[in-house]
């Protein structure tokens, strides 16, 4: 059956999109990353692999970000002990992403995932606008990509069947995800159906079809709903009061350390290379005591 969409088969540019299949308990996801993803690299001169896993691992937080009912922001770490020891990237719950990769030496342009990121941890950081508790679930990294890792840290800390397919060349950076709905488990053969076929998508249809071309190629047998299109943009979360709250965490001493050695603070951000400066006296409003409370009623 004929793949039932709620929008046009044109082209998607930085886009999300929901889909489920009517008669089995499996939903998914597809992710297109465009211009958000050029912003993204815009701030960094990235090695090709390096910049191929960070490409894959904001497809897969924003995959990762739309199953989730939250407000608030999903972050994904990879802590290494290879040439790419740190990547963060994150989602909001409006599909506001951002990342970093930070690396040391030369690397071969056909480096794969086991190369780059070496032994380390995969975490998965959920913080709720609301709430002051955040969720964290950490585990080993295991295979070999990005999507196995994430694969193995579903089936260990959540239970829930799910897959991942995740695309980055030099083009756009796109996901496909499949997972079974939370409470309805599908029988053996079903998960296994969807999933085969799957397995059958090329890196380049992953990056070049639209969501109801690429569910078409794979399950035009099927009946599935494809729902209409979320926006997804690169946003930076940076500003100058969570800047004030790092420059304090760093320690008094230390800030006018380097206001005595360079006349300024200066901090950049990361993520977008937004730079904030502070002089003598904004430090001496960083760390200037808390005024007392008043009693109501007292004479000053």
């Amino acid at each position: 059956m004929a793949v039932q969409s709620e929008q046009n088969s044109a082209a998607e540019h930085d886009t999300l999109r929901r889909f489920i299949f009517e008669q089995l308990p499996v939903q998914g996801r597809h992710v297109h990353l465009d211009a958000s993803w050029r912003a993204i690299q815009q701030h960094q001169d990235y090695p090709q692999p390096v910049r191929r896993l960070l490409g894959e691992a904001l497809a897969a937080a924003a995959l990762l970000s739309a199953t989730l009912k939250y407000e608030g922001t999903l972050s994904l770490q990879i802590r290494g002990g290879g040439p790419v020891h740190l990547l963060v990237v994150q989602c909001t719950s409006g599909l506001h992403l951002r990342g970093l990769a930070h690396w040391h030496g030369e690397l071969a342009e056909d480096a794969g995932f086991r190369q780059l990121v070496g032994d380390g941890q995969l975490a998965l950081t959920i913080e709720q606008t609301r709430q002051v508790e955040r969720y964290q679930g950490i585990v080993a990294l295991e295979g070999d990509s990005l999507a196995a890792s994430l694969e193995g840290y579903f089936a260990r800390s959540e239970q829930l069947p799910t897959r991942l397919w995740l695309h980055a060349g030099d083009g756009p950076a796109t996901g496909f995800l499949l997972q079974t709905v939370p409470g309805r488990d599908p029988a053996a053969d079903a998960w296994q159906h969807v999933t085969v076929l799957a397995d059958t998508l090329k890196p380049a249809e992953l990056g070049t079809l639209s969501a109801q071309e690429l569910l078409h190629r794979l399950y035009h047998e099927d009946d599935v709903r494809l729902f209409g299109a979320a926006p997804v943009a690169f946003r930076c979360q940076c500003s100058r009061a969570r800047i004030e709250t790092t420059l304090r965490a760093l320690g008094e001493a230390e800030v006018r350390d380097i206001l005595r050695e360079l006349g300024k603070v200066h901090v950049d951000c990361e993520f977008c290379g937004r730079g904030y400066d502070f002089d003598k006296v904004d430090v001496e409003g960083l760390f200037a005591p808390a005024p007392m409370a008043t009693t109501p009623g007292q004479l000053h």
